[in-house]
């Protein structure tokens, strides 16, 4: 998962105060997010002809998604820790390199073994990348001018949700999987060059830095003055307040349970919808563009209506994911359903982002680097789950643990609400 980091880094926790504005650096985050969301799900529109050319199972190839989000998780727990004192401009740098390095690997794997070490790669990117993207946004520009910044880099993966899986598949339609993967090696190129003329220097916070003074946290949501060892566990301290403990529950359900399903999208629509290649690109148009608008509208819902809606969009995403079941053969109604899906699914992770800033409003970055270890994470169980089922119960019992798990995630998002309203009461009796 790609996060919405919006809400989630403070403008408060600006860590230059200053009244230069970097917005060529901003532009070229924001087409690093691009490029990389683009990369890490590129295998869910191509998963049938790179199943057939690498002689593996599709459920096999869906594991690419699941080998990244684990090593997404162990950079985003590491990587501050790891690189230390190295400049911040030479990291983002070389997590671009690393990015066209994984496309080119996988563009030319001779087999199964090759394709998972590039979508280790791509992990390494994903971790590193969306740990220190806020922070280094907020580095770029003005206090005042934060929000818009960091809207600026988000744009990038909007467009790419949108983009990414109806043009990997009509680009494998054209030159094929491994063409398209190549495609992503001359975007990488220009977001070296991009970054390396627009980004000034940026030193690694310190603890005595301006960042540090006003939260416990650095870069990736650590503890900057804690000893290594302790600043790798740091994180999950959080965990001791019941209301983030369940919200993050609730959080991680969501994920697995769209991604037991979403990943295995395109055999689903080639084998029981009987779509083409021309007709899969258009779906996945749809339920990105569906996405997009999504994103866009559900701020209206938040705010009073934050739970409601955390624990709406699961429950009607299981609805659809158990409808398509039935309906699965059925063209129009496959579309109306994912572009549904597509619609709730791409925005709920806006609202789990508001959830963060309103739980951990004084660790807001602290709350968005355990966001990203938890999405992760269950991201990559919900992509093996689905490709074991898919593969050894057909793609009915992978649409119904899809439901399950999102049901899960709204009864979680409810109990969060229920612990969440009993600590409010507790302090308001507290007080009096």
């Amino acid at each position: 998962m790609s996060p919405d980091t919006s809400t989630a880094t403070q403008p408060q926790a600006h860590a230059d105060t200053h009244s230069v504005s970097h917005w060529a650096g901003v532009f070229a985050l924001s087409f690093g997010a691009f490029a990389l969301v683009a990369s890490e799900f590129m295998p869910v529109s191509l998963l049938t002809p790179m199943a057939q050319d690498l002689q593996v199972s599709e459920g096999l190839v869906g594991q690419g998604i699941a080998i990244s989000g684990l090593f997404a998780v162990l950079t985003s727990l590491l990587i501050s820790t790891v690189a230390g004192r190295l400049n911040r401009r030479t990291l983002l740098i070389g997590l671009a390199v690393l990015m066209g390095a994984s496309g080119a690997l996988i563009a030319l794997a001779p087999g199964y073994l090759p394709f998972m070490v590039g979508r280790a790669f791509i992990g390494v990117v994903i971790g590193g990348f969306w740990s220190m993207s806020a922070a280094t946004a907020i580095r770029l520009v003005p206090a005042p001018r934060v929000p818009r910044a960091l809207a600026i880099v988000n744009g990038g993966n909007a467009l790419a949700t949108v983009l990414a899986a109806p043009l990997g598949s009509y680009l494998g339609s054209l030159i094929g999987w491994r063409g398209a993967f190549f495609c992503l090696v001359p975007v990488s190129v220009i977001c070296v060059v991009w970054l390396w003329f627009s980004l000034p220097s940026l030193a690694a916070p310190s603890a005595t830095s301006p960042t540090a003074a006003t939260g416990p946290t650095s870069d990736a949501g650590f503890s900057s003055p804690a000893p290594k060892v302790r600043s790798i566990f740091a994180i999950f301290t959080a965990f001791r307040q019941p209301a983030v403990a369940w919200g993050m529950a609730a959080c991680g359900a969501f994920f697995m349970g769209q991604f037991i399903l979403f990943t295995y999208v395109r055999p689903f629509l080639e084998t029981v919808t009987g779509a083409d290649v021309t007709s899969v690109s258009l779906v996945l148009l749809v339920l990105g563009v569906s996405g997009f608008a999504g994103t866009a509208l559900i701020g209206r819902f938040l705010g009073a209506g934050l739970y409601r809606t955390l624990m709406v969009i699961p429950a009607v995403m299981a609805l659809i994911a158990a409808a398509l079941i039935p309906f699965g053969a059925v063209f129009a109604a496959v579309v109306v359903l994912l572009g549904l899906w597509g619609l709730l699914g791409t925005s709920a992770p806006v609202g789990w982002w508001s959830w963060v800033a309103q739980a951990m409003p004084h660790n807001a970055e602290q709350g968005g680097g355990l966001m990203v270890a938890v999405v992760q994470t269950c991201i990559a169980l919900g992509s093996t789950l689905g490709g074991v089922l898919f593969d050894s119960l057909g793609f009915e019992s992978t649409f119904l643990a899809s439901a399950v798990v999102l049901l899960l995630a709204a009864f979680l998002a409810w109990q969060t609400k229920r612990v969440t309203a009993q600590r409010v009461t507790e302090r308001s009796t507290t007080l009096h």
